[in-house]
């Protein structure tokens, strides 16, 4: 038999079984479980603490870049519309 037919024959049966073995595996979606339910006031939770997180930081940076915070902006913009 020739080496180069039995060398390209083997490949391709190599990537078939590579095809077949990973095409058996199923990706989980969005780092859920089948049958995982949601928590959805965990998620909330969580949610609204990371809010308050990434203001303060935001805010952190502001001040020490010598800006005022950006509560403070808003709400002078505020008012700068209400006077109109």
């Amino acid at each position: 038999m020739d080496p180069v037919l039995v060398l390209f024959g083997g490949l391709v049966a190599f990537f078939a079984l590579l095809y077949v073995a990973l095409g058996r595996r199923r990706p989980r979606t969005g780092g859920q479980m089948v049958g995982e339910s949601l928590d959805f006031g965990a998620m909330a939770e969580i949610e609204e603490h990371d809010i308050d997180q990434m203001l303060d930081g935001i805010n952190e940076r502001r001040r020490r870049t010598g800006r005022r915070d950006i509560g403070e902006e808003l709400a002078d913009e505020l008012q700068r519309s209400t006077w109109e």
